[in-house]
């Protein structure tokens, strides 16, 4: 079985947490599951839980390299001189970046309200960026868009590999067979 889980801003992916704060325990009941990877918990998008051991493998195993796109809010309008940079491998404290797919797109149709929203300054723009990955470093897309000069102030994780957040509300999921 996979979850195919689109988790809210400010939610950890872990079913416990000792502080009170909302975890996958505050969305999902089903028992004996475990993320297949994580997310930030100021990140918001699909996260796959599973309760096949081999496939969590497969999903988080960096030989593997499977594709992750997220949806990246950043300040000030992307230049294409940035969207190169990324394009290439940024840079980055523990080596540079390998090469990502990045490519400037329109906010994202039918994305639902962040709470709380995001900052917003009146004389800097905003836009957004769709980045592809194949690795998983911490807080790796955060880290790229603000080496690249355009921090970022939203990311949402759209997909991994095949898999998407199409049709799932913030918050919600659908079960799949894997």
């Amino acid at each position: 079985m996979i979850i195919l889980f689109n988790k809210p801003f400010d939610v950890l992916c872990q079913f416990t947490d000792e502080q009170g704060r909302k975890t996958l325990a505050d969305f999902i009941t089903q028992k004996n599951i475990y993320a297949a990877g994580r997310l930030d918990r100021d990140s918001e998008g699909l996260l796959l839980l599973t309760d096949d051991g081999k496939l969590q493998h497969k999903i988080t195993d960096p030989k593997n390299k499977m594709k992750k796109t997220y949806w990246t809010q950043v300040e000030g309008e992307i230049t294409d001189d940035a969207i190169k940079q990324l394009s290439k491998g940024i840079k980055l404290k523990d080596g540079l970046t390998k090469p990502a797919t990045a490519k400037k797109m329109s906010e994202p149709e039918n994305l639902w309200p962040r709470v709380p929203p995001i900052r917003e300054r009146k004389q800097i723009p905003t836009s957004w960026l769709e980045l592809s990955i194949t690795e998983g470093r911490n807080r790796q897309v955060r880290r790229m868009t603000a080496a690249a000069g355009f921090p970022t102030l939203r990311l949402i994780r759209y997909s991994i590999g095949d898999w998407t957040i199409n049709n799932i509300d913030s918050g919600d999921y659908i079960i799949t067979e894997s």
